[in-house]
């Protein structure tokens, strides 16, 4: 019996200290401040990638039009011509257009999809023309696709 009370007197500490859970939320922090920025350009590739696909289905139904009209969909009602409506992932972060607003001889267009949120302004401008040149220009410079 004398020897129950003697270790319970001297009980073991139980739980963390106050150093090693601050320890613990440094690390966490660090773990954070270097994962949620590669989440943030993972998910900027994702919505440049929608984009992508989208002018590139515009530029497919534009190849189809002109072969019905004789003529590509051009100006603010080209995308509605061409039965196309731009997906949330896009819309919420482009703004898609299609040039020139009056046909040209020969006919001619180019798709493009101008960053409108904050988030998408890095990955520049994509634009897609009639004859597949493909551009993503960020300050003017040619990033590729």
């Amino acid at each position: 019996m004398a020897q129950t009370n003697r270790e319970s007197a001297v009980a073991k500490p139980r739980g963390f200290s106050l150093i090693e859970l601050m320890i613990a939320v440094a690390i966490v922090g660090i773990l954070v401040a270097i994962a949620v920025p590669s989440y943030q350009n993972h998910l900027r590739k994702g919505r440049r990638a929608d984009a992508q696909a989208f002018i590139t289905q515009v530029a497919q139904r534009q190849q189809q039009y002109l072969l019905d009209a004789r003529t590509y969909a051009l100006g603010g009602a080209a995308l509605a011509e061409l039965s196309l409506v731009a997906p949330t992932s896009v819309s919420d972060h482009y703004a898609v257009t299609v040039t020139p607003a009056a046909p040209t001889v020969p006919p001619s267009f180019t798709v493009t999809a101008t960053p409108t949120s904050t988030v998408q302004q890095p990955d520049g401008t994509l634009t897609l023309t009639n004859t597949g040149a493909k551009e993503r220009l960020v300050g003017g410079v040619d990033k590729g696709w």
